[in-house]
């Protein structure tokens, strides 16, 4: 492919920004910000002729000759050329001999596909036309998604149909709105009012929603998809609800993921993100415009279990509504604000592209170019990603890494999913609390591993929790206690662990019933090791998560003002308090020198009741408690 000469320099979009990121960063695997478009054509066909249609399609809009460079300064612009070759080839697949035609275009397609763009040379799009019979042909646009939205396409399509009947002459096609235009629109917009907004509808958010586990250095993967349709009745009964309701389809599966999140990760506030058009109606010709408008923004979903479904669907709405005029703010931008490196790893898309009249219904002579949705190749770097497209029947693709996610569980998200919207349909006045998503299957199979144990007799109010824990141990020592991952400690081994950190903390730090433990630690053995240590100590803990926002860990440790942080020497807390990193090797070597007997009052700083305190919670109020710290007795 070669360009020549200089037309533009233009700024990227936040969005543009993003997928040049990920392009850069993620060179050990698949791109998957490559975008393949697959169009099935009908009529008889002259190849040269679609060819001449393509150069002037590329040659009508400027920002489909763009290619990325990072200037002197460090920033990055989009260059576009004067003129640029498009990549073109052609295969015949019509022989006779050729019964594998479409696993043989299903190869070069694939091959097409891997081959990654150099973001620096345009064109970032190439074509591959192949014939597989006197009048029927596949024609593949193999592009960036840093070039093109969704939106875009059909516009492309219409274009092309034109250009190819008029051999590329653009004399009859309404005049281009340059995507410039909507970069110079970007350009204007109030960022401090933007940046407020944003600030508001996240403040309070006490944990990102992630699925998978952070790893900045995870390979880029295409995804595996489950697609399924939703029958004509159960569409059409879906949208009739929603429309009697007053709201939108788009507004009921922001929902529904969100319910679908919550029960999954245990959050009651998820959030997730989801692609916005972008394409404001005060732009002049915005809907005509190509190039890549959209946004990625994200959606927060807080559910109250008292409130019913139809009331959290409007909610959403609402909430959502009052942010559109927002939208241009970069994902970057908007996390930092809200206090986190990631909010989110799952997405949501909702297409609804103006293709108008289904090109394969037209009657009459000449060339029929229709969209073949089925051998498309899109995807995004989230774990999971939720594409629904409506019609007569609403279409559901749920994408999903299967390194991260297996195809049960992707399936178990989706069949969550269906029983919300079918519930919406049937019973939008159900309170968000008494939705259950389990199927029968899963509650059988839960019931079938639950294990049933025997509990001591607990109405001697004189009895704490580390003397009924050591009671267990002493019953059950070879038991599994806890297992994570490859982990299993037996109950004998947790309390002699347990054991060891408490008697440290009392002799060493003269901890006791009265002080505080502020706990931030990773969700593995020694986080519940930590716990039970602080309990036989006699004093209370204070979980802390290491990923909320520095001001509120600030705040929440300026509140309860703890004794003593147990924590890692890789997790970043405000210094408000006395450290100590359990996992650092002077601590162990000082844990291997304590006794390993339960602690007593004899050991304790003062003699431990039922009536002192075992935990602090911080809340933001959805517990019933004003705002603060609720502390818990052991009785």
């Amino acid at each position: 492919m070669t360009s020549s000469g200089l037309e533009d320099i233009l700024p990227l979009s936040p969005m543009q920004e993003g997928l040049l990121f990920h392009s850069r960063y993620e060179q050990d695997g698949a791109d998957v910000y490559a975008v393949q478009h697959v169009f099935d054509l009908r009529g008889a066909l002259d190849g040269d002729r679609l060819r001449t249609a393509v150069d002037a399609l590329v040659q009508r809009h400027a920002n489909l000759r763009a290619g990325f460079r990072e200037v002197g300064s460090g920033r990055t612009v989009q260059t576009i050329a004067r003129h640029v070759e498009v990549p073109w080839k052609e295969v015949d697949l019509s022989a006779p001999t050729a019964s594998g035609a479409d696993e043989e275009l299903d190869r070069l397609a694939a091959r097409e596909h891997s081959h990654r763009f150099d973001l620096a040379e345009p064109p970032l799009l190439r074509f591959l036309l192949a014939r597989l019979g006197e009048e029927h042909h596949r024609l593949i646009m193999t592009t960036h998604h840093i070039l093109l939205d969704g939106w875009s396409t059909p516009i492309l399509v219409r274009e092309l149909t034109a250009l190819y009947e008029s051999q590329g002459d653009p004399a009859e096609l309404p005049r281009v709105t340059p995507y410039s235009q909507f970069l110079g629109w970007l350009a204007q917009q109030d960022q401090a009012a933007a940046e407020a907004a944003w600030r508001e509808a996240y403040a309070g958010l006490e944990r990102a929603t992630l699925i998978g586990p952070t790893d900045p250095g995870r390979a880029g993967r295409m995804p595996e998809r489950i697609v399924l349709e939703l029958d004509e009745d159960r569409t059409a009964a879906l949208a009739d609800r929603a429309r009697r309701d007053g709201v939108t389809l788009n507004s009921v599966l922001q929902a529904a993921w969100g319910l679908v999140l919550s029960r999954r990760t245990g959050q009651n506030d998820v959030v997730f993100g989801a692609v916005v058009a972008g394409r404001n109606p005060q732009l002049t010709g915005v809907e005509s415009m190509v190039g890549l408008l959209i946004a990625m923004i994200p959606v927060r979903v807080a559910l109250d279990p008292a409130q019913s479904l139809l009331s959290t669907v409007l909610r959403i709405q609402e909430e959502q509504s009052a942010l559109t005029a927002h939208h241009h703010l970069g994902l970057a931008r908007i996390q930092r604000l809200a206090g986190y490196n990631e909010l989110f790893d799952t997405s949501l898309v909702f297409e609804n592209y103006p293709w108008g009249e289904d090109p394969a219904d037209r009657s009459g002579p000449g060339l029929r170019i229709a969209p073949d949705l089925s051998r498309g190749r899109d995807a995004t770097h989230y774990p999971l990603t939720l594409i629904a497209a409506p019609g007569r029947r609403l279409h559901l693709r749920l994408d999903y890494r299967d390194d991260i996610v297996d195809r049960a569980e992707a399936q178990s998200y989706l069949d969550s999913l269906i029983r919300v919207l079918d519930l919406f349909t049937a019973d939008a006045g159900r309170s968000v609390g008494r939705i259950d998503l389990l199927t029968h299957e899963e509650r059988t199979t839960l019931l079938k591993h639950a294990t049933t144990h025997t509990t001591p007799d607990t109405t001697n109010s004189s009895s704490t929790l580390p003397e009924l824990f050591e009671a267990q141990a002493a019953r059950t020592p070879h038991a599994p206690a806890i297992t994570h991952n490859n982990t299993t400690l037996t109950y004998a081994q947790l309390n002699t662990q347990s054991n060891q950190l408490a008697h440290h903390l009392i002799t060493t730090h003269h901890i006791g019933p009265e002080d505080t433990i502020a706990i931030a630690l990773p969700r593995t053995p020694d986080l519940i090791t930590a716990i039970l240590a602080t309990l036989k100590t006699g004093a209370a803990y204070l979980p802390l998560d290491p990923q909320h926002p520095t001001h509120r860990l600030t705040h929440i440790l300026t509140t309860a003002q703890p004794t003593l942080t147990l924590t890692t020497t890789d997790t970043h807390l405000p210094h408000h308090t006395t450290t100590l990193h359990i996992d650092h090797p002077t601590t162990h070597h000082h844990l291997n020198q304590q006794p390993t007997h339960n602690p007593t009052n004899h050991h304790r700083t003062t003699p431990l009741t039922p009536h002192h305190p075992a935990y602090l919670i911080h809340t933001s109020g959805s517990t019933g408690h004003p705002k603060g710290v609720v502390t818990t007795h052991r009785n």
